[in-house]
């Protein structure tokens, strides 16, 4: 009976802690980003057009760093989604168990792969192949970054959603043989919608690598914050930002140090929008057996 209430104090403390360390980092960006919100109004931060704010005469909207961080965000999710699902189907309901136990583990080695190593490969790999299609394609652009981005989150996607398509009950797979259907017609119209609970998280999972992403984005994709949604242009992602401020160039109390902090609150709240989309998502599509 002791034993079972310490490793209930033990486990209840790891959960607080969890808590307690989210509840601090939200601490800090709203504290911080209140100074800076004390210089610059929050309309003029959510509208203004132009992010400059190291320079004689800075400018602080926001606009910009968005836009490019949900251009690479999407551009990723084009390419990891639909490779990461077509992966996961065949290695759950095609692949043999030999191939399987071969397969996943190395697939999984690419999210092993330092980020800056993406980012240089994006650089001076997928770029240039890119130019021979695109021949007016700058060097720096979000659609190299983009993709190779959507790269690096293929291991998330596939190996969860393919445990989510492999504890989908064996007998939902022996009625619908039983019913005629053939091995691709039970893949994506029987185990595919009841494991959508699981693959939806693997979904949301892969959205928040792709914001939060930034080694490849600050190296590929140009760390010029233009206001477009053109890919083929260079662009600047808000974590882009946060590192390339973040160097000890700036003073700390700047309002340009303090930028970084409120680039970081919208950051956290894209983040935030996206898990609750997720969560909606799968209690809307959770299958209970």
């Amino acid at each position: 009976m002791l034993t079972d209430r310490g490793a209930a104090l033990v486990l209840c403390a790891a959960a607080l802690s969890s808590i307690a360390i989210t509840v601090g980092i939200v601490a800090v960006l709203v504290i911080e980003s209140s100074a800076f919100f004390g210089h610059v109004s929050v309309v003029t931060f959510l509208t203004d057009t132009v992010w400059t704010p190291l320079f004689a005469d800075p400018r602080f909207g926001i606009l910009p760093l968005v836009t490019g961080t949900l251009v690479t965000t999407l551009i990723a999710l084009a390419v990891a989604m639909p490779i990461g699902t077509i992966v996961a189907i065949y290695l759950s309901e095609f692949a043999p168990h030999w191939l399987r136990e071969v397969l996943k583990p190395v697939l999984e080695l690419l999210s092993a792969v330092p980020t800056v190593v993406y980012g240089y490969f994006a650089l001076l790999t997928v770029t240039p192949l890119l130019q021979a299609i695109i021949p007016e394609l700058p060097t720096f652009n979000m659609l190299g970054a983009g993709i190779v981005m959507g790269i690096m989150i293929i291991p998330y996607v596939s190996s969860l959603s393919e445990d989510a398509m492999r504890a989908v009950p064996a007998l939902l797979r022996e009625g619908s043989y039983a019913m005629g259907g053939n091995k691709l017609l039970t893949a994506l119209k029987v185990v595919y919608p009841a494991a959508l609970s699981g693959i939806g998280s693997s979904y949301v999972l892969g959205i928040s690598r792709a914001v939060g992403e930034t080694m490849i984005v600050a190296i590929a994709a140009g760390m010029q914050p233009n206001l477009t949604w053109n890919p083929t242009e260079p662009a600047a992602t808000i974590t882009a930002f946060i590192v390339a401020v973040s160097q000890g160039d700036l003073p700390h109390g700047s309002i340009g140090y303090q930028s970084i902090f409120a680039a970081g609150l919208v950051l956290f709240v894209l983040t935030l929008a996206f898990n609750i989309a997720g969560y909606r998502l799968r209690k809307r599509f959770r299958e209970v057996y």
